[in-house]
């Protein structure tokens, strides 16, 4: 993957405007294909004073079969629990990611919660993608001197199938990116160029959720018991911040995420502007734990004038992964972002023959 970078097909979604629901932008989608075939594409809709809603779209391809648009079909989720609302009236159901889970027999949409207490992690279940049930906030257990209930969290997607927790047992996996004081990119712009990482406070982690809890009850599917740092912000790309993005889908090499890492806009003095871009990590089949290759360059920089001016400028944010078996081309792979936080691109991702020899593993100890 030396040198590898997503090719641009578009952009496929923007504000309507005449739509007071989407007034300040839709972005961040999940995308899955439901059980007809089609693609389905779950954006953020954005109305006034940041009120977040999730919508549900049904992705338009052209003859050649690249992505070419959207035809709206509705809202998904809007704020109704308490854990979405706040008091003022304002709430939000944000940046889902959706993943059909093998073992439940049904799609399981993870997203950022937005009430009083900040960003949280919920769950909503689905069997046909139209109809959700929630299922409440993630928790979890204490963890080795680290409490990460309770903090903001984002970034939430889960592994289709069961994998390997630490002790080697099969359970239900999440990525995630708990937000603790003093971890987000406008307060670790503040600190100097090189700076020691706080590894256990600026990682993604995966947390696992035992299968006990599942075959229960589906409503403790969001109990999550143990859990693993799984990557840490290594290059200058992404060394304020590194966030999950897609949600991981297996291929020959591994499991891949294309994933976001946050730095400052270069010369841009000191006010600290924030350029989000997008990296590819595959970790291992086996053990999803390990990494395998990480990119050393983001493969997707802010570029067009959509993703350098927005509701937030200078931001490519990928949050949705499409593999085109239909096309029966299985190593390739559409990859679906937020473009400054106002529109939704489409990037399409070619995996090589071979990973690199030059992958950047993670390098706990380094300075970025």
């Amino acid at each position: 993957m030396s040198g590898c970078r997503l090719q641009r097909l578009g952009m496929i979604m923007e504000p309507d405007p005449g739509n007071p629901q989407e007034v300040e932008g839709v972005l961040n989608p999940g995308v899955v294909r439901g059980p007809d075939g089609e693609l389905y594409l779950f954006p953020r809709l954005v109305a006034k004073g940041n009120y977040s809603r999730i919508g549900i779209a049904r992705v338009r391809f052209n003859q050649a079969g690249d992505p070419m648009g959207v035809e709206r079909l509705g809202i998904a989720l809007e704020p109704e629990a308490d854990y979405e609302r706040r008091p003022d009236g304002g709430g939000g159901c944000e940046d889902p990611r959706v993943t059909f889970v093998e073992p439940l027999k049904r799609y399981i949409m993870t997203y950022a919660a937005f009430s009083p207490r900040g960003p949280r992690i919920a769950m909503a279940e689905s069997e046909d993608l139209f109809h959700w049930k929630r299922l409440g906030l993630a928790t979890y257990a204490h963890w080795h001197g680290i409490e990460l209930a309770d903090v903001d969290d984002k970034d939430a997607s889960l592994f289709p199938v069961g994998i390997p927790n630490s002790a080697g047992q099969l359970e239900l996996g999440m990525l995630h990116r708990p937000l603790f004081p003093g971890t987000r990119p406008e307060e670790t712009a503040c600190q100097p160029g090189s700076r020691q990482v706080d590894l256990n406070h600026e990682s993604i982690w995966i947390s696992y959720c035992p299968p006990v809890l599942m075959s229960e009850s589906p409503d403790r599917l969001g109990q999550f018991t143990s859990h693993h740092r799984l990557a840490t912000p290594v290059s200058p790309w992404e060394r304020l911040k590194i966030g999950a993005g897609t949600p991981p889908i297996l291929t020959k090499h591994g499991w891949l995420i294309v994933y976001h890492g946050v730095s400052e806009v270069p010369g841009a003095g000191g006010d600290h502007p924030l350029c989000y871009s997008a990296g590819v990590m595959v970790l291992s089949k086996q053990h999803p734990r390990l990494i395998r290759y990480r990119s050393a360059q983001p493969v997707l920089t802010p570029m067009l004038p959509q993703e350098r001016d927005g509701t937030v400028a200078n931001v490519v944010f990928p949050t949705g992964i499409d593999r085109r078996d239909d096309l029966g081309t299985p190593d390739r792979f559409d990859v679906y972002y937020g473009m400054a936080d106002n529109r939704i691109g489409v990037a399409r991702l070619d995996l090589p023959e071979q990973l690199s020899a030059e992958a950047v593993a993670d390098a706990p100890e380094a300075k970025v």
